[in-house]
């Protein structure tokens, strides 16, 4: 063998040989996307400088006129503070501090308790992440417990599917409920209230429709005095007998429905003789036909907090009205009294998270289902990718305020971005693969190369793949006419192959008469060339397994899909979903799988604990995936979670 080959064979690190020291160790070009050398890097990241140098001369001078002009206007001019460095995310600080630290200190009880009380009506979405994250994690963090309950009140909304997504969705973000509750379970003692509240007179049985009560409460816009409607007037017996009746089903629906007697004068509208039960001819998925009659949201919530001994009762500003309410019907009742406080929302921009905007999208077709990639219910996030550790960092970035916020997805992804690029291994894939024959490789076709999943953490350890004469690379690395600004692959011009022996030179190349596409590339070791300016990834033919990659981007073209022209379903971004059906990825994804989830962290925290999306991994240059639900033994279905880095055009 000639010392050439010797040096190469020496680089292929066979079966368990030591990695070669003078082998280039390649990075990342963030800029570019381009696994390079650290010189090659270096050289770019200085003319980079340069540039930035220049940039930066031309503010300056811009900043120095404007504190002459300031100067001589007699204005003191403004010192410039530098930014401080961003601090590493303290998981924990949005109790330790802020709006929630204050919201303890009100009652700085123990044992806390908390209640998340979703209504099992639809798919959670992005927004409800917060809540979970806030309800759960604020009982934890002061020693205390969180309730799951379900306030199912309402039969004609409320399917089994939902009440099983729920749990698992809560589970899956790391939390265990103390207990899982339903506001059914309290149906008698509601009613039993309900009773002594008419008792005290401070409930009645109305008839009225819909335009006498808006009547009662101003009318349009407040435009009338308020006033009492006339059937407050009846008789402590005469409503608790009506009461009864519409137990009994003498009352169709809409006919009568039991109000609060509360304050018609006062300012606030949670005050104007809300509704406590009303009827209605549907029977209950866990009570059957049992009862013709369900107490409403605000009877119902502040009354199971009070049953469940909650602490802090925490939920959104939209309920910040109904806190006055609230603590009128417990304070009237002579029960346990709850503290309830409230947050800002979290909702995302360029999206619809409501449940009519998307179940249009699921009957239209427009997406695969619920939990289609490119939304953003939880089921939807979770079956693109995106760890739940993830999810609660992004929470805990942004805080707790009373502010709601309303976030760019480019934010959201950020967040992801960073999580995964510290606890995920990377893998080889090929979007569109075009074959690669090196002529002059025959001595290394099968040769086993030994692969680090990470070249920052060697805790996530390596893998072999087998080096084969020939090889796919991606077509949009390869150009049938070179420019001096490409750094790939093109006729006569050098390339690295990411851990192969030497790097390679395109001698000439093979085309499709009818498609115009390149269908082969003939290439030769380029011995002489040490370090290239550029490394490409590439998958061999032994071993690769053939995979289908769906690469989503956002599902709308506008920040604000309502505002669309046309409408929000005319803001539909036709490349929301690219489908590449030959992709090829390299032996190393076996290894992963085996090995999922990636990480183990709060719902996935142990080996084989998590979904096929739990199988995620960057694939070098090209993105961050995970394995979809509709992969088989047989075939392989990838989603995009997120791109390398941000698309500039997003910025």
């Amino acid at each position: 063998m000639t010392d050439a080959v010797v040096d190469a064979a020496a680089k292929m690190q066979l079966a368990d040989a030591p990695v070669d020291p003078n082998a280039p160790k390649l990075v990342l070009d963030e800029e570019t996307g381009e696994m390079v050398s650290k010189g090659e890097l270096k050289k770019r990241l200085a003319k980079r400088a340069k540039k930035a140098i220049k940039e930066k001369n031309k503010d300056d001078k811009k900043n120095v006129a404007a504190t002459i002009a300031a100067a001589q206007d007699g204005a003191t001019p403004k010192k410039q503070t530098p930014k401080p460095e961003e601090a590493p995310i303290d998981t924990q600080a949005m109790f330790k501090q802020g709006f929630l630290n204050d919201v303890y200190n009100e009652r700085p009880v123990k044992p806390v308790f908390t209640r998340f009380p979703p209504e099992p009506n639809g798919f959670l979405h992005i927004g409800h992440a917060k809540a979970i994250a806030i309800n759960f994690g604020f009982a934890k963090y002061h020693g205390g417990n969180c309730y799951l309950r379900f306030d199912d009140t309402n039969p004609e909304a409320e399917e089994e599917i939902y009440f099983t997504a729920i749990e698992d969705t809560v589970r899956w973000l790391g939390f265990t409920p103390y207990k899982i509750t339903y506001s059914s379970d309290n149906f008698q003692k509601l009613y039993d209230l309900a009773e002594k509240l008419i008792g005290l007179d401070k409930a009645y049985v109305c008839h009225c429709n819909d335009d006498e009560i808006k009547l009662q409460r101003g009318g349009e816009k407040g435009s009338s005095p308020r006033f009492r409607c006339k059937h407050a007037d009846q008789s402590v017996e005469e409503n608790l007998q009506k009461f009864r009746d519409m137990r009994d089903g003498k009352y169709k629906p809409r006919e009568a429905f039991l109000r609060m007697k509360q304050d018609i004068t006062d300012g606030n509208p949670q005050m104007w003789d809300l509704a406590a039960y009303r009827v209605l001819d549907k029977p209950h998925h866990r009570t059957g036909s049992q009862w013709k009659i369900y107490p409403t949201y605000d009877f119902t919530h502040c009354l199971c907090d009070s049953f469940e001994g909650i602490t802090h009762s925490l939920c959104t500003t939209e309920f910040v009205l109904s806190r006055v309410s609230y603590e009128w019907l417990n304070k009237s009742l002579e029960v346990y009294e709850p503290m309830q406080r409230e947050y800002g929302r979290l909702s995302l921009s360029g999206t619809v998270l409501s449940k009519r905007k998307l179940k249009e999208l699921v009957d239209r077709k427009i997406v695969r289902g619920w939990d289609d990639p490119r939304l953003y219910t939880l089921i939807a996030v979770r079956r693109r990718g995106v760890p739940p550790g993830a999810i609660l960092e992004f929470v805990n970035e942004l805080g707790v305020t009373t502010s709601n916020s309303i976030i760019q997805i480019v934010r959201f992804e950020q967040t992801i971005r960073r999580y995964l690029e510290r606890t995920v291994p990377r893998l080889m894939l090929v979007l569109d693969p075009v074959p690669v024959v090196i002529e002059d490789a025959d001595e290394f076709d099968g040769s086993e190369l030994t692969v680090p999943f990470s070249s920052k953490n060697a805790a996530m350890g390596d893998h072999k793949i087998k080096f084969t004469k020939t090889v796919y690379i991606d077509r949009s690395d390869f150009r049938e006419v070179d420019s001096k600004d490409y750094f790939r692959l093109a006729p006569g011009k050098t390339v690295g192959l990411l851990q192969a022996p030497f790097p390679i030179k395109a001698t000439s190349f093979t085309k499709d008469e009818t498609t115009g596409k390149v269908t082969e590339i003939r290439a030769v070791f380029d011995r002489e060339t040490k370090k290239p300016k550029t490394f490409i990834q590439w998958v061999g033919t032994d071993g690769s397994r053939k995979c289908e990659v769906r690469v989503y981007n956002q599902l709308f073209k506008s920040e604000n899909p309502a505002a669309a022209e046309g409408g929000w379903l005319s803001d539909i971004n036709p490349e929301s979903e690219v489908v590449y059906p030959d992709a090829l990825i390299e032996s190393g994804f076996d290894e992963v799988k085996r090995r999922a989830p990636w990480p183990e962290a709060a719902g996935e925290s142990e080996l084989g604990k998590g979904g096929p999306e739990s199988v995620r991994f960057q694939a070098m240059r090209v993105a961050y995936f995970a394995l979809d639900k509709e992969s088989t033994d047989d075939k392989i279905v990838l989603n995009r979670i997120v791109s390398l880095k941000e698309d500039k055009e997003k910025n």
